[in-house]
């Protein structure tokens, strides 16, 4: 078993000087207001959740009498919050596509993502709950080490594909979970992946991220496309003439993705890296919440 000293050694070795990207998550994460985490459900916990009327099997101890003095004819049974420590995987596409930016001003899917996925780990794990990240292996934990080593996993470069698919490895059944990618790449890995998820019991979110460039379709003339690995190009001479089909295409993708979502018990966001980021977090966060 390590010592205390042990874990603080190993945190502040994986530490150093508090790394930019923790920085500017927490940074984020401090502008989202959320008050004490909870997974409003019955079960085990110390908080007092509702008063529900009493059925057929509830046993005298768990009434109320005090409450139920205050009814006519009524018992009353005082329920607690359900507060046991749930885990949230997290999965972000490394592939490189997502190293896209349209303009210097404006950062990449890829550090987007990471950041959105870092302050969502921030939120939480003050709230008590483990999250991990099935693209490095890490198993869910909580705490400020665990923070540190998704901070040190999600500094990790691009892979060589254009595109990833997403990874269910070590997600435990009945978890949260919850996917970053454009999503640009065959939907069908994605469809498999929601539909192993939804057998196991794990429900989450999808997270599109893509730039205002690939959302506005702004391209006129000759124009070479070219992908980010440079496994693909193209070349027009009537770029304009594209932007309707494209336009079509991706809001058929964007359809798909939420109706995927729908289906297997998950939910669908698109963020444009150009929006303020607080938004898409308390979505996020909230969509935690709201899965079953």
């Amino acid at each position: 078993m390590r010592t205390g000293a042990g874990l603080r050694q190993e945190a502040e070795t994986l530490a150093g000087p508090l790394p930019p990207l923790l920085a500017a998550a927490e940074h984020l994460a401090a502008s989202v207001l959320t008050g004490e985490h909870g997974r409003r459900r019955t079960g085990q916990g110390d908080q007092f959740w509702q008063y529900r009327p009493s059925h057929a099997g509830d046993e005298a101890r768990m009434i109320d009498w005090r409450r139920s003095a205050r009814a006519d004819d009524a018992l009353f049974v005082r329920e607690k919050e359900w507060q046991a420590a749930q885990s949230v995987a997290l999965w972000l596409d490394a592939g490189q596509s997502m190293e896209f930016s349209s303009a210097k001003d404006i950062a990449t899917k890829a550090d987007t993502a990471r950041r959105l996925a870092l302050a969502l780990s921030v939120l939480l794990v003050r709230g008590g709950e483990r999250v991990g990240l099935t693209n490095a292996g890490l198993p869910p934990r909580t705490g400020q080490v665990q923070l540190l080593r998704l901070t040190d996993a999600l500094a990790s470069p691009a892979e060589a594909d254009e595109y990833e698919a997403p990874e269910l490895r070590g997600i435990p059944a009945r978890s949260r979970a919850v996917f970053f990618s454009d999503f640009m790449g065959d939907l069908a890995p994605v469809e498999r992946a929601l539909t192993r998820a939804a057998d196991r019991g794990i429900s989450g979110a999808l997270c599109q991220v893509l730039d205002p460039q690939e959302e506005a379709f702004p391209f006129d003339g000759r124009t070479i496309f070219q992908s980010i690995g440079g496994t693909m190009v193209h070349e027009t001479l009537k770029a304009g003439d594209l932007r309707g089909r494209y336009l079509e295409r991706l809001a058929a993708r964007k359809d798909a993705l939420s109706r995927l979502a729908r289906n297997t018990g998950w939910q669908y966001l698109c963020y444009h890296t150009d929006r303020p980021a607080s938004g898409a977090l308390l979505w996020l966060y909230g969509a935690l919440e709201r899965v079953h």
